[in-house]
């Protein structure tokens, strides 16, 4: 067995004890004949008992507890940083993998040099797609669509469903804009390309808008972001309940605002950084005066 792992798996845990376990039990040992390596980095400062329960039950992992919460970006850099894989994987700890899936995606990256980030599809717990896996980079028309109810009435249509891409096959593969920071899969020569300092991703992003700002970023580095729905695993994406929702609004809506400042204004323009930060709080409005309407019932801002 060469001594370079296949596949490096990196999770960054917060809280995450009774779903962790499920993640990295779900991950091979071993694939194509080559050893997978699993770093955890638990920005919980141990107070679920995350630490205690994967060195008893999974000593094999790399369990890494920061003196303090690091945020998703930054997080996943420094388990990125302790890791030598061939591909390397960015998970959530409330996923479950299988063979098929992961060795579908690792097939693919090592096949096709031009693809730089690559999902499968995504499938909550009550068995409906997470829309979140395959998704294109909005423009504001697609964002009103969104928000005013347009794409989900015509989820069928290319012109009212830009967003979340819901009038292409579930069970094809093609490229798209972004996937979702839940599984981003792709070969480390080419993370190490896009990011040569090692950060892949932009530690200004404190937990939301990373994944949207690294699949950009690849893109415009000429590589592919590749939807892969001929296989899939399972996200148990958890709902937010009323007393989160306010703050995590302003999180979602606020860091996505600050991708498209970053990317999408490069000459510093009054006038684009306007049109944005009032589109985002347009969005960010509506959204809440929804999930106020239904009682804060299955929020998913975005």
């Amino acid at each position: 067995m060469p001594d370079c792992p296949i596949l490096s798996v990196i999770i960054v845990a917060y809280k995450s004890a009774s779903e962790i376990g499920a993640a990295v039990g779900s991950l091979p040992d071993v694939m194509f004949g080559r050893k997978v390596e699993v770093v955890v980095v638990d920005n919980s400062l141990d107070g679920d008992g995350t630490g205690r329960m994967l060195k008893e039950k999974h000593p094999r992992v790399d369990y890494v507890l920061p003196p303090e919460n690091l945020g998703f970006g930054k997080g996943n850099n420094l388990g990125y940083a302790r890791t030598s894989g061939e591909c390397v994987l960015f998970l959530n700890p409330d996923t479950v993998c299988n063979a098929a899936a992961l060795e579908q995606c690792v097939r693919r990256v090592l096949a096709e040099p031009e693809t730089g980030l690559i999902s499968p599809k995504l499938v909550m717990a009550n068995g409906e797609m997470d829309l979140a896996c395959r998704r294109s980079i909005p423009t504001v028309w697609d964002g009103f669509c969104r928000a005013s109810g347009l794409a989900a009435r015509f989820a069928d249509k290319a012109w009212a469903a830009g967003y979340n891409l819901t009038h292409l096959p579930v069970d094809g593969t093609y490229d798209v804009g972004a996937i979702n920071g839940a599984f981003m899969l792709g070969r480390r020569a080419v993370l190490d390309e896009i990011a040569p300092d090692g950060r892949v991703f932009d530690e200004a992003f404190f937990m939301y808008g990373d994944d949207l700002d690294l699949c950009i970023r690849v893109a415009r580095a000429g590589r592919r972001i590749v939807y892969d729905g001929r296989v899939q695993i399972t996200h148990l994406k958890g709902l937010s309940v009323a007393k989160n929702y306010e703050a995590m609004a302003e999180a979602i809506f606020d860091a996505n605002r600050d991708v498209y400042l970053k990317h999408f204004n490069p000459r510093g323009s009054a006038w684009v950084r306007w049109k944005w930060r009032m589109a985002f709080g347009a969005w960010k409005a509506l959204a809440r005066l929804k999930a106020r309407a239904r009682g804060y019932r299955q929020v998913r801002p975005l």
